[in-house]
């Protein structure tokens, strides 16, 4: 049985242990609020603008869509590359959160493909590499809430490399935010653009509407689009910005994952540093008093003994 000093001893470390994982756990609560609140406030704005691009671009008929030129609506079926953008934390304490990324990663059509990874976060480059998979670029993740504007360089890296042709398809693999206690690992395809997924093609017919510079381009459930100045424009304006906003977003919903499993984490880790300091306690307790019994018979033995 361990000694009264070392229990003692034992119960200090642990004291200074859950100020410690309290500290944390506030100051993750703090940061938890603050990417919860922006998350939440850019969802709507990110997943209809996904889901506009998404529902006028392959429902566009063969003629008119030749007349819009793009990268971003190019595909390569020849490409012997898959690109993956991965975005992990930089520090841990987040329980599984990166390693769910990593078993997300096998999950990724046409394994056979050989896939290149874009980094983001420290984190990202120790899967990469536990994956052994090529790096093609990394970029620095900051401990802070991020502007849309940090985000131009990788958004812009991701839509050049995409249209020097070399690969048939880029995803972003990240946290989906859910609930505080529940993060979710997810798939998502930014390029190419079309493939109609989850979509229902229009059945009426590409129709002009006049002379002016506006052009309804089609009839999607009983909705139509109208493009002005002229599609080739809007659409070259628009495909960029579509990009950004998605990678933005998934970062938002990261960050936001991230300091609320790493919240989590840190309120599990105080609780049971409480609890083992309560059964310490009662252990010390309980040898303290075992010793003092263990004397006072000693105390009565010796004076029986001397009477």
């Amino acid at each position: 049985m361990p000694s009264l000093r070392d229990i003692k001893r034992r119960i200090k470390s642990i004291q200074s242990t859950r100020k410690i994982t309290r500290a944390m756990q506030m100051v993750s609560a703090s940061k938890m609020r603050k990417a919860q609140s922006a998350v939440t406030n850019s969802r709507t704005y990110a997943d209809l603008a996904w889901e506009l691009i998404n529902s006028v671009i392959p429902a566009m008929p063969g003629g008119r869509q030749a007349q819009v030129t793009s990268g971003f609506l190019q595909t390569f079926p020849e490409a012997e590359k898959i690109g993956i953008v991965l975005l992990t934390t930089n520090r841990g304490l987040v329980g599984s959160l990166n390693s769910n990324l990593a078993a997300k990663i096998k999950e990724i059509p046409n394994s056979e493909i050989i896939s290149e990874i874009i980094t983001y976060g420290k984190n990202a480059r120790t899967i990469a590499g536990r994956l052994q998979k090529n790096v093609v670029a990394d970029f620095p993740k900051m401990d802070r809430m991020i502007s849309a504007v940090e985000i131009y360089p990788l958004a812009r890296y991701i839509s050049d490399i995409y249209q020097t042709g070399e690969y048939q398809k880029i995803f972003i693999v990240y946290n989906h935010f859910v609930s505080t206690l529940i993060q979710k690992s997810t798939i998502k395809q930014l390029l190419p653009f079309i493939g109609g997924r989850n979509l229902t093609r229009p059945s009426t017919t590409l129709s002009d509407i006049g002379e002016g510079r506006g052009e309804v381009i089609y009839n999607a459930i009983q909705n139509e689009y109208l493009f002005e100045p002229a599609p080739d424009r809007v659409i070259n304006h628009l495909l960029p910005r579509i990009i950004e906003s998605q990678i933005y977003q998934a970062i938002l919903e990261s960050d936001a994952s991230e300091h609320s499993a790493r919240m989590v984490m840190m309120k599990n880790a105080t609780e049971a540093a409480g609890d083992l300091i309560f059964d310490l306690t009662l252990t010390y307790n309980q040898v303290r008093q075992n010793k003092i019994t263990t004397e006072l018979a000693e105390i009565t033995a010796g004076r029986i003994a001397l009477e």
